[in-house]
Parts: C-alpha cells; structure tokens; sequence
C-alpha cells in the first residue's frame, strides 16, 4: 500500500483547514495524527476517505488519484469516524452483515470479525441498547470488515474504559503488523503504545513529520513536545 499526498488544500469559505499538506506513505506501520482540536485533523482523514472534496493538490492511493477512482479507491479504505455512525435500530450481527453484503463478503468473516473485536455476547442485541465502549467496537468491526489495506481512526479509544482501550489497541496493532493505520488521538500514552511514527498537524500545516523516537527528542515527555511545537 502506498499513499502520496501533494499540495492537498481545503477552504470552508474564508477559512483555510488544509494548507499545502504533503504526506508520503510507503510502509505499513502504525501512524498517530496529532494536533490541537482545530487542527485540521478531522478534515484531512475526511479528504482521505474521499468523503470531502479536494480543493487543490491530488492523493494517489497506489498511485491512482482517489478522485478519479473513488470506488476503487474506498474498497481499499477502512474508516471510523469520529461520531462513530450507526443504524441504532439494527441489531449488532445484522447490521454488520448489511456492511458484508455491500462489499461483497463472505459471511464467515462477519463472525471473524465479531471475535476480533469482542463484540460475540453482545451480537444479537441492538446497536441502541450498547454501551459507548461496545458502539466503539462495532464501528470499529465495520471498518475492518472488508480488510481494507488503509485503516483510518478517529478516536477510536473514546468512550472506553481502561481494559477496553487495551483490548482494543491490541486489535490495531495486529492490524498494523499487516495494513497501514492512521490513527488520530489525544492521549499520548496511546500514540507511545502503539505508533511509530508522528504526524503533527497545526493550523492547517504539518509542524513534524517523524519517528516517534525524533518527535519526543530532547523532551521528557510526548506532551511536553506537543506543547512545545504547537505552543
């Protein structure tokens, strides 16, 4: 999997969210996204995704512009949102097997799945009568359904208690011994868990670039070099 981001611009009106993002992806490995709420973190995942349009600059996604071959492009994508969408009316299994069928899969994989993320005592409940933490793991499910190439995760953390973070960190890093992972988050311990690498977004532009190891550098902590870099 390769992904090449050049020049990528994004207005909303008078305000710039992206500014000349350049990002290059040649390996799988574990990436956090970081930077203040504002950032444009959200905006960048988005265009990524192709669920926003480009305004300037191209992403090739193996080498094919994302926006000339969006569906091509999607099937290799897996995405959690944020706000984490879901048809609240469906039950658990169900719903993911509706995921299933739009991309073609077979149905054991539905129940490879549910165990990946360890959802099985709750398949055959509501998405409505779920905790936060289990709503998490279902949207996670739906995003690796399709074993996507490209996993992007907006917070995908939130809401759990501390042995679901842990469950579920130990998820992404046996995605990402095999896919590539964009993982955007605000807790620092999760980005040392799991990361190798560090994008750091603000105000539209990327601030750093690196391996975990140069982004701390001389500091003693991640958050004292996120401070020091966004101010």
């Amino acid at each position: 999997m390769s992904l090449k981001i050049s020049g990528l611009t994004k207005k909303f009106g008078e305000q710039i969210a992206l500014d000349g993002i350049n990002i290059t992806i040649s390996n799988n490995e574990i990436i956090g996204l970081l930077g203040p709420n504002g950032a444009g973190k959200s905006t960048l995942m988005k265009s990524i995704t192709g669920v926003l349009k480009i305004d300037e600059g191209e992403i090739l996604l193996d080498d094919k512009n994302i926006t000339e071959n969006d569906i091509e492009s999607k099937k290799k994508i897996g995405f959690l949102p944020e706000n984490n969408p879901l048809y609240n009316e469906m039950f658990v299994k169900e719903y993911l097997q509706f995921v299933a069928n739009l991309h073609h899969i077979r149905k054991e994989r539905v129940e490879e799945v549910i165990g990946l993320v360890g959802i099985t005592p709750e398949k055959s409940k509501k998405i409505l009568q779920l905790s936060k933490g289990y709503k998490q793991r279902v949207g996670l499910a739906q995003a690796i359904l399709h074993e996507p190439d490209l996993l992007i995760l907006d917070e995908p953390t939130n809401g759990l208690d501390p042995n679901q973070i842990v469950e579920i960190r130990n998820v992404i890093k046996e995605i990402g011994k095999e896919k590539t992972v964009i993982l955007s988050t605000h807790i620092m311990q999760e980005v040392e868990a799991l990361c190798s690498r560090v994008i750091l977004i603000h105000q539209g532009k990327i601030l750093q670039d690196s391996p975990i190891s140069e982004f701390k550098g001389k500091f003693g902590s991640l958050e004292e070099a996120f401070q020091s870099y966004t101010g």
